[in-house]
């Protein structure tokens, strides 16, 4: 039984309460620029995260704002890592004039799902993380490609779950759009975070039970309840005994 677990929140992407998130999750993956954000949204959320005490992260993507970084683009590995590079690199230049030291990267939307599987993405975004930071730890999906590409490079690896995500046999997210991919009801969603948090593991569309490995624990901060989500996955991981901290944390 897992007795520690990070929660993370994607955040700084203008379509959420993020002031109200905030004192319930531990780490937050911001956007910079790909998908959505700009140099105020940077440095609001990088503010809220440090009066919170909240480990603050790089959530890099495909430059494509018209569709939040969620349409597959077809960008070569080189490229891939360029776009990682920059936006990373604006988002760690802000923090510093916050006096705010990033723990982490988590590819967002399609790029991390491509990054799952696909080695020459994953590789080409754990190359990018280790060279500008090698501290930084790697978000990625439990037992995906760009797991094994960060701890390959030296990178302290956060194999990621989801609270209110479907997933597949093969341990993969089902796709946005189809039945059952986004886990509405709470209920439920917390009924998986238990399971998974507890016992590392998950029920697939087929009914199948997958093992995962459960470093950390992600609510999708665009969703309109994802306030009272995050309330609640809180209280229910503590609820288990479960100790809620920042990957890495010591305490």
């Amino acid at each position: 039984m897992s007795a520690r677990i990070d929660f993370n929140c994607d955040l700084g992407e203008g379509c959420g309460n993020d002031a109200a998130i905030l004192p319930h999750v531990t780490s937050a993956s911001i956007a910079c620029g790909g998908h959505a954000g700009d140099e105020a949204t940077m440095r609001e959320t990088l503010r809220l995260c440090r009066e919170h005490g909240v480990a603050a992260g790089a959530h890099p993507s495909y430059e494509d704002r018209e569709h939040f970084g969620r349409r597959v683009l077809d960008v070569a590995p080189a490229d891939v890592g360029r776009m990682v590079r920059g936006q990373l690199l604006r988002l760690q230049a802000i923090a510093r004039e916050e006096d705010v030291r990033l723990a982490h990267v988590k590819p967002h939307g399609a790029l991390y799902n491509v990054a799952a599987d696909d080695r020459a993405i994953a590789d080409a975004i754990a190359a990018t993380v280790a060279d500008i930071d090698p501290t930084l730890a790697l978000y990625a999906l439990s037992g995906s490609a760009l797991a094994d590409a960060g701890a390959e490079r030296g990178l302290r690896v956060a194999h990621e779950v989801f609270a209110e995500r479907g997933y597949d046999a093969r341990g993969r997210l089902r796709p946005r759009g189809t039945p059952g991919a986004v886990i509405e009801s709470l209920d439920e969603s917390i009924a998986q975070v238990r399971r998974l948090a507890l016992r590392g593991e998950v029920v697939a569309d087929d009914g199948r039970v997958v093992h995962l490995r459960a470093d950390t624990l992600c609510l999708h901060g665009d969703r309109s309840d994802a306030t009272a989500f995050a309330r609640a996955v809180r209280a229910a991981l503590e609820d288990d005994g479960i100790a809620v901290r920042a990957f890495g944390a010591t305490q």
